[in-house]
């Protein structure tokens, strides 16, 4: 295992071809899917690219998204991390986009928080980024929740997609 990071109770490592079963567990289940604003997945072949899509933002950029992983069990849990986002959102291009997601057995446990926030300063102290950004829809309470424990601030509220968007940003101290 490839480990890029380590917490307590967690491994971060870049997210494997091997991880589709998992990544399609956790993509095709209607409630991880509630606030992203479009339809789960129906397929594994559609976890199969995301991973060849993540793969790719390790070789061109130089980070991705990467696996959570139980340090007791090694099971995937889900993923966090960043994506370089070139095109154009809210006035905003070539920005570090933090996202996250979990299958639904380990919601409500601290993870999220305790993956994302190594992943913040390892992004800020080892790969020298300047600032962070990350979205939810408004009516994601719990993921708006956790970005504010990470220390992002809501900076805008936008429309994409016919849904209502909160803007939050962190830039290194």
């Amino acid at each position: 295992m490839n480990i890029i990071l380590e917490t307590d109770r967690l491994y971060l490592r870049e997210i494997l071809p091997e991880d589709d079963e998992k990544m399609f567990e956790m993509d095709s289940d209607p409630e991880v899917y509630k606030f992203l604003g479009r339809k789960p997945i129906r397929d594994i072949n559609q976890s199969r690219n995301m991973i060849e899509n993540i793969i790719c933002q390790y070789k061109e950029n130089g980070i991705g998204r990467w696996a959570i992983i139980d340090k007791k069990t090694h099971e995937f849990m889900g993923w966090t991390g960043f994506k370089l986002e070139k095109e154009e959102l809210n006035g905003y291009s070539n920005y570090y986009d933090l996202r996250f997601r979990l299958l639904r057995k380990y919601w409500g446990k601290g993870y999220i928080s305790e993956a994302s926030r190594a992943a913040i300063e390892y992004a800020f102290e080892k790969l020298d980024i300047k600032e962070i950004c990350s979205m939810t829809l408004v009516s994601n309470k719990k993921s708006q929740k956790v970005l504010n424990k990470l220390g992002l601030k809501l900076v805008d509220k936008f429309m994409y997609q016919g849904e209502e968007i909160t803007w939050y940003k962190r830039t290194r101290q």
